[in-house]
């Protein structure tokens, strides 16, 4: 996997990734940017939330289960007052939707994604995070 990260001017970054992708990085006014898109910490809040919404998906549809709807709300902590401002908690909360959906395959689905398929979230998790996960039905 690879990936390219190029400056702009200012506080601004794009990134391309290896499949040709890209995403604007901007700062804060405060920090000499101008707002033109996420800070890349929340570029990688967004991109545990990516990675463990798909794995719920994947595994849900193959457990025939009739998923309709899946999103992921996050929540983080930063350390204060120091330098790195590395994440040490993570909160993620599913809204799960669809038709007769099972609440065991649910939470299977949370759980299997937390403790053996979202590299992103064991990352953190091994680097000290402490990652929660919860879930929520809807019809």
């Amino acid at each position: 996997m690879k990936a390219v990260v190029e400056w702009q001017g200012e506080a601004c970054f794009q990134a391309e990734s290896g499949s040709g992708h890209t995403i604007l990085m901007d700062g804060p006014p405060d920090h000499g940017g101008q707002n033109r898109g996420p800070r890349p910490m929340e570029t990688l809040l967004m991109s545990v939330g990516g990675c463990s919404a798909f794995d719920v998906v994947h595994i849900l549809r193959k457990s025939r289960q009739n998923v309709t709807g899946c999103r992921c709300e996050l929540s983080a902590e930063r350390a204060e007052d120091e330098v790195p401002a590395v994440f040490t908690k993570i909160h993620l909360h599913f809204v799960v939707s669809g038709e007769d959906l099972k609440e065991a395959q649910v939470k299977r689905a949370v759980s299997l994604s937390a403790e053996k398929y979202c590299s992103a979230s064991i990352m953190l998790t091994r680097g000290g995070v402490e990652v929660t996960h919860s879930y929520t039905i809807e019809a």
